[in-house]
């Protein structure tokens, strides 16, 4: 079954959003940086807006300044022009590199940083009517143009009302002396600015968080997908437990290979099998060569006895040692009474082996065996 919109409806994963930012797709408000760039600007216009006014009034002066060399030198003018152009450069620049600066600045506080070049790689696709057709009715972009009529919308009554508010004192602006008419209508702009920033700063505090629910929504998965996600992230399930069988496969034969080398296997008699081995020049204290329970037990227990190696009844030593021993690991100190005990069995066995050597009864410790109501071992006690 194809997957369509209403199936995804599981949130991305990591590995997901970072693909996702790969290929330049990331969280980023327009509107966020409209606002920084205009904010910038209005700062800079309203704090200097004295020195502007000052610095327009002496630029009006010196531009509508003629005199005889001006009328009898034609490039007089145009040098006139040049240096006029070129001080209005030296404020216009300066702020719009600002401008730019800082809403590069709220594009990296919205988004963070993010360098791609995928957008860069051609694609042929892009050139289809019929996809391109599907795209201008896309949810985004249906979505995008109903923002742009409301905040047009909005920005439009506002600017509007403000301007009729204003208007009786625009109209008196002719009659001013011309540094009064200037000082006036840029306090005015000043105020009109501020109050359209206003609009647009809160439509920006709504645009930044819908702006990531959206790109969160376009990012979702279907079940299939995130199958498809863990499979990938963590591996095939299926292949990862055949490698774990293997590798438990080759554990056990391994295991059961070293049961005829040991010195001796203790037994409960049918539930646990533990075969021991020390080697007095090589180990420090016995060792945990196999072990195994139920069915495997069995097994231990009939290749010990095809192989001579002697199998001795003893349930609270074989429940403690297969609980608290890990496989080649050492007997612990606890347990060195009683597996002395056997120990010492065994040798009395391999010297006189004709004999009737009684078992011997070996005593271990109640904490250790985990039939005991004073077992202190750790997790689930064996069944």
């Amino acid at each position: 079954m194809a997957d369509s919109a209403q199936d995804r409806n599981l949130p991305a994963s990591d590995r997901k959003k970072g693909r996702a930012r790969e290929d330049g797709q990331i969280p980023r408000s327009r509107d966020l940086g409209h606002f920084t760039a205009l904010a910038m600007g209005g700062a800079l216009l309203m704090l200097g807006a004295r020195p502007l006014s000052g610095w327009l009034q002496q630029m009006l002066t010196s531009a509508l300044h003629f005199d005889r060399e001006s009328v009898v030198n034609p490039e007089a003018m145009s040098q006139l022009l040049w240096s006029l152009g070129l001080k209005g450069l030296m404020v216009v620049v300066p702020m719009g590199m600002l401008m730019a600066a800082v809403a590069l600045l709220s594009a990296l506080l919205s988004g963070g940083w993010n360098v791609s070049f995928k957008a860069l790689h051609p694609n042929l696709g892009r050139f289809n009517p019929i996809a391109g057709i599907g795209r201008l009715f896309a949810k985004q972009h249906l979505l995008d143009l109903v923002k742009t009529v409301i905040l047009a919308i909005v920005i439009g009554t506002v600017g509007a009302t403000y301007l009729k508010s204003q208007w009786a004192g625009l109209t008196q602006l002719l009659a001013m002396p011309l540094p009064e008419g200037i000082a006036t209508l840029t306090d005015t702009i000043a105020a009109g600015f501020g109050l359209m920033l206003l609009v647009v700063g809160g439509w920006a505090l709504i645009d930044v968080p819908l702006q990531r629910h959206l790109w969160l929504e376009r990012l979702k998965m279907t079940r299939e997908e995130a199958k498809q996600e863990h499979k990938d992230a963590e591996g095939n399930v299926e292949v990862k437990s055949k490698i774990k069988a293997r590798m438990r496969e080759m554990v056990r034969k391994r295991m059961l290979a070293a049961v005829p080398l040991a010195d001796l296997v203790v037994m409960n008699p049918t539930h646990y099998a533990v075969a021991l081995k020390y080697d007095e020049g090589k180990m420090g204290a016995p060792r945990v060569v196999a072990k195994g329970t139920d069915l495997l037990a069995l097994r231990i227990r009939d290749i010990a006895r095809d192989a001579k190696v002697p199998v001795l009844q003893a349930p609270p030593l074989a429940r403690a040692l297969y609980t608290h021993v890990d496989l080649d690991g050492e007997v612990p100190a606890a347990l060195f009474s009683a597996v002395a005990q056997v120990l010492a069995w065994v040798y009395t066995l391999r010297r006189s082996p004709q004999a009737a050597v009684a078992q011997p009864d070996v005593l271990v410790p109640d904490e250790l065996d985990p039939h005991s109501p004073t077992f202190h071992g750790k997790g689930r006690r064996p069944a």
